[in-house]
């Protein structure tokens, strides 16, 4: 299934895309995908549902972050080789972590909202998932039973505050709004494999990074079974891994950031589109 919510922010009910593109309401069965609502048994549940039966929702409402109730916002970094090289930095042994706000959680297409002052805000298209299960020093073998499903991300990003600010790389990944997530979250049972999803973000019209999960160094199992060994992992946890090449950050001859007015759109096949405009 494709999971979704949909509404004003704050007051987002439970949707599902259907067959044929529509989104339909969940609202009368369930109250919210909360992390109770990502176990396989209430997936399953779920999967059972003749959509076709639910209310449509309104073309051009609202989408909201797939998942309600996030207590952990978990991303990884230089995921990818290209990326790292941009970046000026060593090919990571091990996979790079940190973690970024839950109030930076945002709707797919809401504005990125730039902090006061600032002149380097930047732009990271990322696969996500959500864990089902928890999961606490899991092996690799095992890892993808605990994901729940698989989410298109825009890890933003200001530079000044993440490299400038004395370290802390979650200082320029946290302002609200520098999360955005969505359209929905595909269910496990419809991905098997989230090493074969294209990527692609452009700005303005402009492509700026476009790659495939097939490039990732460190794929989903292998980030699930790491960080199951230092930190427990709740249902509903979000985490995000990484992104390719193609950054502002990393652009020749010097970098270029986002401005007022610039417009992001992403895709990742299955997983949807986002829309966001810089203000």
């Amino acid at each position: 299934m494709k999971l979704l919510r949909h509404g004003p922010a704050g007051q987002e009910k439970p949707g599902a895309l259907d067959a044929n593109g529509q989104i339909r309401d969940l609202s009368l069965l369930i109250s919210d995908f909360t992390p109770e609502w990502m176990s396989p048994a209430k997936l399953q549940a779920l999967g059972a549902i003749d959509l076709s039966r639910m209310p449509l929702v309104a073309q051009g409402t609202r989408l909201g972050a797939p998942v309600a109730g996030t207590r952990q916002f978990v991303a990884i970094g230089l995921n990818y080789r290209k990326h790292a090289e941009e970046s000026g930095l060593e090919i990571p042994k091990e996979p790079v972590v940190f973690t970024k706000a839950i109030t930076c959680i945002a709707g797919p297409n809401d504005d990125v909202e730039l902090p006061e002052g600032s002149v380097a805000g930047d732009w990271e298209i990322e696969l996500g998932f959500v864990i089902g299960t928890l999961a606490r020093k899991v092996s690799v073998a095992q890892a993808l039973s605990h994901v729940a499903g698989y989410c298109l991300a825009n890890d933003v990003s200001e530079r000044d505050w993440q490299i400038k600010r004395n370290g802390q790389w979650g200082k320029g990944k946290s302002f609200d709004g520098f999360g955005p997530i969505g359209p929905w979250l595909v269910t496990s049972d419809e991905l098997p494999d989230p090493q074969s999803i294209p990527l692609e973000l452009a700005v303005n019209g402009e492509t700026r990074q476009q790659s495939n999960t097939a490039d990732m160094i460190f794929p989903v199992a292998e980030i699930v079974s790491y960080l199951s060994q230092f930190m427990t992992l709740l249902p509903g946890d979000l985490v995000i891994t990484g992104t390719p090449q193609g950054v502002g950050l990393g652009m020749k001859p010097s970098p270029v950031f986002l401005r007022r007015g610039d417009v992001m759109t992403l895709s990742a096949g299955p997983l949807g589109t986002q829309r966001q405009q810089v203000t």
